[in-house]
């Protein structure tokens, strides 16, 4: 009775159970995954009974595997095409913004960076359907397709660079530029030699965030989209789902899913590598919407 007392007197205290919630939260999240890599090597089409290990729909099926279905290898290469042109579009667009913003004052820096921050608490949804509506009739020239596409998620990915690449101008502070200053640089040359380097960790942290975010995307490509060739990996599983699903559906998600964790456990580890080597302090995390 006195321990139970002490912990409600006391709730900010040790915490006892913490560790229970979260392994139980983690193990809740990775069994639809885990359930779908399994049955992505299942020997038969079935997607509810495992008959044994194949690497038929991954390689061997004629026609509905990985490597010799079409639909399925164009909508992976118009997946990767799309994440790649995203990343190159929106990373220098949000370096550039966040430069901007950290030396522009003012209350119109403020309502931009309010502006911007829009991307994260609009539903993604609402942004697809306002892009979808400007598309086809104020810019009707661009309609709807892969430059659709790829402008809607440079919208939806572009703050994600800009919060990113903020945080470690905040922990770098203005001292390293002032002294190049100070040494004879002009202030584009400090920006070149000075700021940049040092922002090379965050930059591509968060290239490999908007990949990531590009590469499983499926509100606003399937909603900007035109036609079959500009379906994307998660409209074929979505589409699939809702018909006569086959483990190939798995096996492709389950592509996404490893070459997209890569990314990004690549990109941590150099980030860290970098961080350490510069010997400045690590920027602070920045805790992202999924």
């Amino acid at each position: 009775m006195s321990q139970l007392r002490s912990a409600l007197s006391n709730p900010w205290g040790r915490t006892r159970f913490l560790w229970v919630i979260g392994i139980g939260y983690v193990v809740w999240t990775m069994i639809p995954i885990v359930y779908a890599i399994v049955f992505s090597f299942n020997e038969t089409r079935s997607i509810s009974s495992f008959t044994g290990f194949s690497l038929r729909w991954w390689l061997s099926d004629p026609d509905d595997s990985l490597l010799q279905d079409p639909a399925i290898r164009h909508a992976i290469v118009q997946t990767l095409k799309l994440a790649s042109l995203t990343t190159l579009l929106a990373v220098p667009l949000g370096v550039a913004f966040a430069l901007g913003l950290d030396r522009w004052r003012g209350r119109s820096a403020a309502g931009t960076n309010f502006v911007m921050m829009f991307s994260f608490i609009t539903p993604e949804l609402i942004l697809a359907v306002s892009l979808f509506l400007l598309f086809i009739n104020a810019f009707d020239v661009i309609g709807l397709g892969t430059t659709a596409q790829l402008l809607g998620l440079t919208v939806l990915a572009l703050a994600y660079p800009v919060v990113i690449v903020r945080a470690r101008l905040i922990s770098l502070g203005r001292d390293l530029e002032e002294a190049a200053v100070d040494l004879g640089c002009s202030p584009v040359q400090s920006l070149v030699r000075v700021t940049l380097p040092l922002l090379l960790p965050a930059i591509l942290a968060s290239g490999a965030i908007v990949f990531a975010i590009a590469l499983d995307d499926f509100v606003t490509v399937q909603q900007l989209s035109s036609d079959a060739p500009t379906a994307t990996v998660s409209m074929y599983i979505y589409g699939t789902a809702r018909g006569a699903p086959t483990p190939a559906a798995n096996a492709v998600g389950t592509l996404m899913l490893t070459a997209s964790t890569l990314i990004i456990v690549l990109a941590y580890l150099f980030y860290r590598r970098s961080v350490r080597r510069q010997g400045t302090k690590a920027a602070p995390t920045v805790q992202l919407p999924a």
